[in-house]
C-alpha cells in the first residue's frame, strides 16, 4: 500500500523506523535486516541467496514519479540526531502546503534486540547501517509542486440519492443523532486478560458511539501471547474531533482484573470512575476525586448463564454511568460485531443486568 500512496502522492508524511529487525514480535528477519545479520529466524545469518538481499525503500519509492520529498536520516550520533529533527519538520512543513507524499526513513538503534548496549548500537548504526543504506535526500520535487486544490464541502444529505443514483429514497439525519446534544468527551480504558472479551467491549463501545453520529476511535494493545496475556483497548467517543486514539488518563476505567486495576488505577482523571470485577478496591487504588464501582462482575454474569458474558455485564455498567449512548445505538453495534447470533440474547441481557447493578449501587449518580 505504501507504494500506491507514494504513487498518488498521498498528502501524508511517513516516518519508516529502519532498524534492520522485527524488533516487537521477537527479532525476525525484516525485508531491511543486513547480509550476514542474525535474527531469531536466520540464525546463521541473513543469506542473500536464502532470503534476498536488503531492500532499500527510499530509493524504490524515488523511481516513483509521484513522491515530493524522500530522505534518509540517522540516529547515530548527537549531529545525527539534530539533523534528523531538522528533516523530520520539513517533511511535515511539505503536507502542510499540500505539496504531497513524503517519506522520512530513520535508521534507528535496538540495543535489546542486537544485544549491544546503547552507545556500542548507535555505533553500530554508523558503522554498519550506514554502508548499506547511506544518509541523504533522495527526492526533492518541491520546487516542481503546487499546492493541491482543496476539496469542495461536502453535499447536503438531501443531494446524496441524486448523486448516488439512489433517487427517491429517503435519508434523514437519525433520531439518535439528535438525541445527543451535551458535550460528550469519553475517554476509556479497558484493561484485563487475553480471552476476556476486552477487545470487544471496546468495539462495541466504539461502534456505538459511531451509530450516535459521534467521532470515535479504537486502539487495541494487546502481549504476543494474547490469550491470557495482558490484553487493553482505548476508546475515545466525542462530539469534537479526537486528537489522538492514545487514552493515557481515562475518565472511565473497566479494570477486569487486579494487575490491571494496579497498573491503571492511578492514570484515571480526577471525577472520573473505575469499573472493577472484584469485591473491593485495595486501598493504595483509591484516589481523591474517583469513583469507584467493585462488584464481582465474572459472579454475576456466571449467574446470568455464562462467565464469559462478564465483558458484556461490565460494558452496561459503563453505558449507565456515562449516560451518552442510546439503547438502540448500542444494539446496532451488538448486531454487527457478534458473529454468532445465538450470543445477541445473552449479552443484551447481560447489558441490562450491568445497568442494574450500576443503578442499585449508585442511585443518585
Amino acid at each position: 500500500e505504501i507504494l500506491h500512496a507514494a504513487n498518488r502522492s498521498e498528502n501524508i508524511t511517513v516516518f519508516f523506523i529502519n532498524n534492520a529487525i522485527y524488533s516487537m514480535t521477537g527479532g525476525q528477519v525484516a525485508p531491511t535486516t543486513l547480509a550476514g545479520q542474525k535474527s531469531t529466524t536466520t540464525p546463521l545469518g541473513r543469506r542473500v541467496e536464502n532470503e534476498g538481499y536488503p531492500m532499500h525503500v527510499s530509493e524504490l519509492l524515488s523511481a516513483l514519479e509521484g513522491p515530493v520529498y524522500i530522505a534518509r536520516v540517522g540516529l547515530g550520533d548527537a549531529k545525527q540526531i539534530v539533523q534528523a529533527q531538522r528533516t523530520v519538520k520539513h517533511a511535515l512543513e511539505i503536507q502542510m502546503q499540500g505539496l504531497g507524499f513524503s517519506l522520512i526513513e530513520i535508521l534507528s538503534p535496538c540495543p535489546t534486540i542486537w544485544k549491544l548496549s546503547p552507545v556500542n548500537a548507535q555505533h553500530w548504526v554508523k558503522e554498519e547501517m550506514e554502508k548499506i543504506f547511506p544518509l541523504g535526500v533522495y527526492c526533492d520535487r518541491t520546487k516542481d509542486r503546487t499546492p493541491r486544490a482543496a476539496n469542495g464541502p461536502s453535499p447536503a444529505l438531501k443531494e446524496l440519492p441524486e448523486i448516488l443514483g439512489v433517487a427517491g429514497t429517503q435519508l434523514t439525519e437519525g433520531p439518535e443523532e439528535q438525541t445527543i446534544s451535551e458535550e460528550v468527551d469519553l475517554q476509556v480504558r479497558v484493561a484485563g486478560f487475553g480471552g476476556q472479551g476486552v477487545l470487544l467491549l471496546g468495539e462495541v463501545l466504539a461502534e456505538a458511539g459511531l451509530e450516535a453520529g459521534l467521532e470515535v476511535s479504537w486502539l487495541p494493545s494487546y502481549g504476543p501471547e494474547i490469550r491470557s496475556g495482558t490484553s487493553n483497548c482505548h476508546v475515545r467517543v466525542a462530539k469534537d474531533s479526537i486528537d489522538s486514539p492514545m487514552v493515557n488518563n481515562p475518565n472511565l476505567l473497566v479494570a477486569m482484573n487486579e494487575p490491571s486495576l494496579r497498573r491503571f488505577a492511578s492514570t484515571v482523571q480526577s471525577g472520573g470512575w473505575i469499573i472493577y470485577d472484584g469485591e473491593t478496591v485495595p486501598e493504595e487504588c483509591l484516589l481523591p476525586g474517583v469513583q469507584v464501582l467493585a462488584r464481582p462482575f465474572t459472579h454475576v454474569a456466571d449467574a446470568e448463564g455464562d462467565a464469559r458474558l462478564c465483558n458484556m455485564v461490565m460494558l452496561g455498567a459503563l453505558l449507565e454511568c456515562s449516560k451518552v449512548l442510546p439503547e438502540s445505538c448500542v444494539d446496532a453495534a451488538l448486531k454487527r460485531l457478534v458473529r454468532d447470533p445465538r450470543w445477541l440474547e445473552p449479552d443484551r441481557k447481560a447489558m441490562r443486568r450491568g445497568r442494574e447493578l450500576f443503578r442499585e449501587s449508585c442511585p443518585v449518580h
